[in-house]
């Protein structure tokens, strides 16, 4: 997942799992020029929406381990990554990181909706559940999202 490998690359860059924030902005704008200032600020704000980011004080840490991260040579990330995902697609992305093909994932997420009657997201839930992967944020964002 690519907004993965970008919170990934300035802890890799600094060889720690935990840095300032400005740090982090620093190396996403100035050393690696992906983004601006601005941006990288935003990245932040949705890489701790989706779990990978936490924050003590005045540093962001790493919810997973960045050091087993590859980035590739050739990567450059999307801006789509600075708009905030559907929880629908935050559970698809754990799913596919769980190692089912993306694909097949929406199929089989389509048919099991159609077959049970429910909205997308929880059909996502349902899938990802019963493979094991653990999406009790997404299914509280689902529900607090029907009662609005």
């Amino acid at each position: 997942m690519s907004l993965r490998i970008a919170v990934a690359a300035p802890f890799q860059q600094k060889g720690r799992e935990r840095m300032r924030k400005s740090e982090f902005v620093v190396a996403l704008s100035l050393d690696r020029d992906w983004f601006s200032p601005d941006q990288a600020k935003r990245l932040v704000n949705v890489a701790s929406g989706q779990g990978l980011l936490a924050h003590e004080g005045d540093e962001l840490v790493a919810e997973f381990d960045p050091a087993a991260v590859e980035i590739p040579e050739e990567f450059t990330p999307d801006e789509r990554l600075l708009q905030e995902q559907s929880t629908f697609e935050k559970v698809l992305d754990k799913v596919v990181s769980g190692g089912t093909a993306k694909q097949t994932a929406v199929a089989e997420i389509n048919e099991l909706q159609q077959r049970v009657g429910v909205t997308v997201e929880a059909a996502a839930i349902l899938y990802a559940r019963r493979r094991s992967i653990d999406v009790s944020a997404e299914a509280d964002e689902a529900l607090a999202d029907l009662k609005v």
